[in-house]
């Protein structure tokens, strides 16, 4: 009997990360994860999915506790065949008044941390080349759609967006899929310090009237990790409620 996919997603310990793992975790996949701190639903899910679950804590800005992370994935369970990358931090505040460290911090996780991510992720898969293999980034509908006071954030996303249609051209020839998924802005962690006045605006905009939940996303990244989306590469998938 063949052995389930490895899929590993970085950012798991909360908000959307962690209904990404339990989704994955719930269709029969090993996953690993790992964050800067860990969080009591996660301690759980690892006590009801031991054999299945692998979490490590690691900081999305080191690139060097990304390799040992991955690195510590390949050598339980041998291989990685789908990679998600979720970690992000987010700082609300217009471009005149935000400081250095919250414009490096911003990139040095959303970005370069990604970035870095995947890399490590797809070594690993083109030393397995077989089965279905799949890369997916996590952007948002801000990178498109733009917000007042997340010009930054927007900016990181969007550079996800076109290392994402990009790489698609480049692993592709090796079947490798790559594709982004683009929320609406969520009722999770990143999007707490969202001002009252700004979460009032984003929800009279999107056309079913509400911010998502984590679980109205995690089903579409879920699919673009499987065969089912075997011919799906290079897109932007709007998980947005019609924002």
């Amino acid at each position: 009997m063949p052995l389930s996919p490895v899929s590993v997603v970085s950012g798991g310990s909360r908000g959307l990360g962690f209904a990404i793992i339990d989704s994955l975790l719930t269709r029969g996949d090993r996953v690993a994860t790992f964050s800067r701190s860990g969080s009591a639903a996660l301690d759980a899910l690892v006590a009801a999915n031991s054999d299945r679950l692998h979490v490590a804590q690691a900081d999305a800005a080191s690139p060097s506790a990304i390799r040992d992370f991955v690195a510590g994935v390949v050598a339980r369970f041998g291989r990685i065949d789908h990679c998600v990358a979720n970690a992000a931090i987010a700082h609300e505040g217009v471009l005149a008044t935000m400081r250095d460290d919250e414009i490096e911090s911003m990139v040095a996780v959303n970005v370069t941390g990604s970035i870095v991510f995947v890399r490590e992720c797809v070594r690993q898969m083109l030393v397995a080349a077989d089965g279905d293999r799949s890369v997916t980034l996590i952007s948002s509908v801000v990178a498109a759609n733009g917000s007042p006071g997340l010009s930054v954030y927007a900016a990181t996303k969007a550079a996800l967006e076109g290392f994402g249609i990009s790489l698609a051209r480049e692993l592709g020839p090796r079947g490798i899929r790559v594709n982004t998924v683009a929320p609406g802005f969520l009722e999770t962690d990143l999007s707490a310090p969202l001002s009252t006045e700004n979460r009032d605006r984003i929800a009279r905009r999107t056309a079913l009237g509400r911010l998502g939940k984590s679980v109205d996303v995690a089903g579409a990244v879920a699919f673009l990790a499987s065969s089912p989306a075997s011919f799906l590469t290079g897109q932007v998938l709007g998980a947005d409620g019609g924002s």
